[in-house]
């Protein structure tokens, strides 16, 4: 997944980089914004997959007939 988003950013960023050549003011701060979300999905993306720690979820128990 992370290798998917590094594959978007850079699309973004030529996209971006064609819009100021175009000057697409609109189109721009669009694409700002989406690299600002996608960044902050990187990082948390990246956060996650580190992540090394191991949830207990107890012991399950029998219950009596009833």
């Amino acid at each position: 997944m992370i290798r998917r988003l590094e594959e978007i950013e850079r699309d973004l960023l030529a996209r971006r980089e064609r819009a100021e050549t175009e000057g697409g003011k609109g189109e721009i701060d669009g694409i700002d914004l989406t690299l600002q979300l996608l960044r902050q999905k990187h990082a948390d993306a990246t956060r996650f997959a580190h992540r090394t720690s191991h949830v207990s979820l107890g012991i399950p128990s029998v219950r009596p007939p009833t």
